[in-house]
């Protein structure tokens, strides 16, 4: 059986090291190839495993033998899953394997602007010591309101991680859970976004991205924001309008910004809607990694290969997903 992979960057020794020890021929491609060299590659495989790399309708059309889509990770955004539906091929996610392990980082994000750090930092580096002056004024979390854009699984963490660690108010927006839910999260119910954003001293994102989402935080929503508030996204970046955004934080608008994602990846220091954000001391731009711990990444491969080893053992495999886009899959899948 041959294996393709996609996306080669993202080094998965494991999934690599197992795949092979099942005797299959395994061929990683790289990240942005050209979707006729992905073609020819998957002409004769049986199992296509990808990353970032859209899989489109030709792509799956141009694979006859093709027997299941893994998405070693959890967007399925760029995969055409219609046409893998049409063809009767399953598609998987990984979803839970860096739920904690986001908020983490989300959380990371937010304190280090708090404090100062990449400003302190920088300024230590570059001239051995600071003093105390206002310039170099943190802010604690502790007393502070977090409003949250999505109380999901990693909003949940984020909440508990703030309210219980720090003894911060956090306020959450989201219309899919309850008020009962979100108290037991230890989270108020904000039933206005824009409200809620008007009482955020840090706003952090923790949503889907689909059609209804797509610009959710706009020019209209970042003008909310106070002028110290600081907004975090580790989820998607096109939940965010980019342009509105850079406006906002270049004309000092708001406070800053922890970013770990963008609506175009990779980022470029020159040439690309964010490039402004480079070398700002109130921006930290992440590329992509909250999600990339040793912990997360043994779970990613364990459950990757599980999934692989389903699909090639000819067994129904194991969707843990909850995407209704994932859940109307009816051919060769189960529910977990």
């Amino acid at each position: 059986m041959k294996v393709v992979r996609t996306d080669r960057e993202l080094e998965c020794p494991g999934i690599d090291a197992g795949l092979r020890a099942r005797g299959v021929e395994l061929v990683t491609l790289p990240d942005g190839i050209p979707e006729a060299d992905l073609i020819d590659a998957v002409a004769d495989a049986d199992l296509l495993l990808m990353c970032y790399t859209p899989i489109t309708a030709r792509v799956i059309e141009a694979a006859p033998k093709l027997k299941g889509i893994v998405k070693y990770g959890v967007g399925i955004d760029a995969i055409d899953i219609p046409a893998a539906m049409q063809r009767g091929i399953p598609v998987v996610n990984v979803p839970e394997y860096a739920e904690e392990t986001v908020a983490e980082g989300a959380f990371a994000l937010m304190i280090a602007l708090a404090k100062r750090l990449p400003a302190i930092t920088a300024a230590v580096s570059r001239d051995g010591w600071i003093w105390p002056e206002q310039r170099w004024l943190g802010r604690d979390i502790s007393g502070a309101t977090l409003g949250l854009v999505g109380c999901g699984k990693i909003g949940r963490s984020m909440a508990r991680m703030a309210g219980q660690g720090f003894r911060a108010r956090v306020l959450g927006f989201d219309p899919g859970v309850d008020a009962p839910a979100m108290h037991t999260a230890g989270i108020e119910k904000a039933h206005d976004l824009q409200a809620m954003l008007r009482a955020s001293d840090f706003v952090s994102i923790h949503c889907v991205l689909n059609d209804n989402m797509r610009g959710l935080i706009g020019k209209a929503e970042l003008a909310c924001l106070r002028p110290s508030a600081v907004i975090v996204n580790v989820s998607r970046g096109a939940l965010i309008d980019e342009t509105a955004l850079v406006e906002a934080i270049v004309a000092g608008r708001i406070g800053g910004a922890g970013l770990d994602v963008y609506s175009v990846e990779p980022l470029a220091r020159s040439g690309h809607p964010m490039s402004a954000l480079f070398d700002r001391d109130d921006v930290i731009l992440f590329p992509h990694l909250t999600f990339f711990t040793q912990e997360a990444m043994r779970r990613l491969e364990d459950d990757t290969l599980a999934r692989c080893f389903e699909i090639l053992d000819g067994r129904p495999v194991t969707v843990r997903s909850f995407d209704p886009r994932l859940r109307a899959q009816t051919a060769g899948v189960s529910f977990g």
